[in-house]
């Protein structure tokens, strides 16, 4: 009785682990590749973008490579966080208008653009402390009847400023808040989720 009971936890295992191992990544479809010096070692490092379109939700995963010296490329970070799916309610569900635009390098900072339907917002990440971390957050909108809306969150700072201001015919002088909201440890890129978070 104890070798059948042995004999089966062995094929559960080893169904298990080839079911693992036979685990492919459904990340297949290339939708952008940006190339930059993210560490200051001047070699060009890249970010790619793939997208799942298997999924009813198509997924996005975010891959940050680290150029090595003998043309080989290190993975540093992985996210299926950072940009939000294509469509968070399956094809077939309820769509905002809101999704990735696309990445930009500049001087060492990676950004993630994300339209809105009546604007769009930026995360911005730099690598410290052995990760890429979540520096700066903007976002333009709009409400549609006349009032525009800007935020402008320095998060190395803590610096956040928010501006309400009116365009059209009723133009009114702009309200402006700034406050200081302190976030430590600055968010890592794997756990950044876009319209998740109310400060960013």
């Amino acid at each position: 009785m104890k070798k059948l009971i042995l004999l089966i936890l062995l094929l559960i295992y080893v169904d298990t682990f080839s079911q693992t191992k036979n685990k492919k990544d459904t990340f297949t479809f290339l939708v952008t590749k940006v190339i930059g010096d993210l560490n200051k070692d001047n070699l060009d490092d890249k970010v790619i973008v793939t997208q799942d379109t298997i999924n009813q939700k198509s997924p996005y995963k975010l891959q940050i490579f680290f150029a090595q010296p003998n043309g080989e490329f290190k993975l540093i970070a992985t996210s299926t966080k950072a940009i939000a799916p294509q469509y968070p309610d399956g094809r077939d569900g309820y769509r905002t208008g809101d999704g990735f635009i696309d990445i930009t390098i500049i001087e060492g900072i990676v950004s993630v653009n994300f339209g809105l339907l009546r604007g769009h917002f930026e995360h911005k990440y730099r690598f410290q402390n052995g990760n890429f971390e979540l520096i700066g957050y903007s976002l333009i909108s709009s409400d549609g009847h006349g009032t525009m809306y800007t935020t402008d969150f320095n998060l190395s700072t803590g610096i956040r400023i928010e501006k309400e201001e009116s365009y059209g015919e009723d133009e009114k002088a702009p309200i402006i808040t700034k406050k200081k909201i302190l976030i430590r440890p600055l968010p890592k890129i794997q756990d950044v989720e876009p319209f998740e978070n109310e400060l960013y």
